[in-house]
């Protein structure tokens, strides 16, 4: 799937973030650890999943086996939208399938706005709501910073 970039300081909180732990030894394997650990909560059906972090960089990387491209690129921003990682160099290996467009969150964005640039009717929001389940717990709790998938109709 590539690279994807992400903005650093927005995202959930699974780990401290200075860029003093950067310097601890296993730092990098204890952030991959709790991403892996939030990916896995998304049950994405993702098998042998692996996943790397690099603090210096922000870079997560990915490989594995998704069963779908979906769920290829669900994966990718479930460890993007993760405070700290800039970047996620997405290997795992998924059925081929057109992939989707990305959208990043700003202060005043809606689901229903996203939804009528992206599809030209704000009503078919539901469906970026649902491609970016279960990330999303609720239309209306979408934040700036946040990168969404919107799904090819």
């Amino acid at each position: 799937m590539g690279l994807l970039s992400f903005i650093k300081e927005a995202g959930e909180k699974l780990f401290g973030g200075s860029s003093a732990q950067a310097a601890e030894p296993d730092a990098n394997t204890k952030a991959a650890a709790a991403i892996k650990t939030y990916i896995e909560t998304q049950n994405l059906g993702l098998t042998g999943l692996q996943v790397t972090y690099t603090a210096s960089s922000g870079q997560v990387t990915l490989a594995g086996q998704a069963p779908s491209q979906e769920a290829s690129e669900k994966a990718a921003l479930a460890a993007g939208n993760v405070a700290n990682v800039t970047s996620v160099d997405n290997k795992l290996v998924a059925p081929a399938a057109p992939p989707a467009q990305y959208h990043d969150v700003v202060k005043g964005d809606t689901l229903s706005a996203i939804s009528k640039k992206y599809y030209g009717d704000p009503n078919k929001y539901n469906a970026i709501f649902e491609a970016n389940k279960p990330m999303l717990s609720h239309p209306d709790k979408i934040y700036p910073g946040q990168k969404l998938r919107i799904p090819v109709l």
